[in-house]
């Protein structure tokens, strides 16, 4: 599942897919506890460290693909 994550003060968005959506959230939560940096992977393999404070958002997909934000169905 694709997630795309935000960074604050930019128009920065990362897209990574994960396999596991629990296992991802965890993850963002300890590195926003713990303060600093959060490492992601892009779907272009390359590598980039957010500090967490500039992390705007982190929206996961839905599991079966629908939309995830929005008032209407997707067409």
């Amino acid at each position: 599942m694709k997630v795309r994550i935000g960074v604050a003060d930019t128009s920065k968005v990362f897209e990574i897919e994960i396999d596991d959506a629990e296992v991802f959230r965890g993850e963002v939560e300890r590195a926003l506890a713990d303060g600093g940096m959060a490492w992601f992977t892009d779907t272009k393999s390359r590598t980039v460290g957010v500090p967490t404070a500039s992390l705007a958002f982190v929206e996961i997909e839905a599991a079966d693909g629908g939309p995830s934000v929005g008032f209407a169905p997707a067409v």
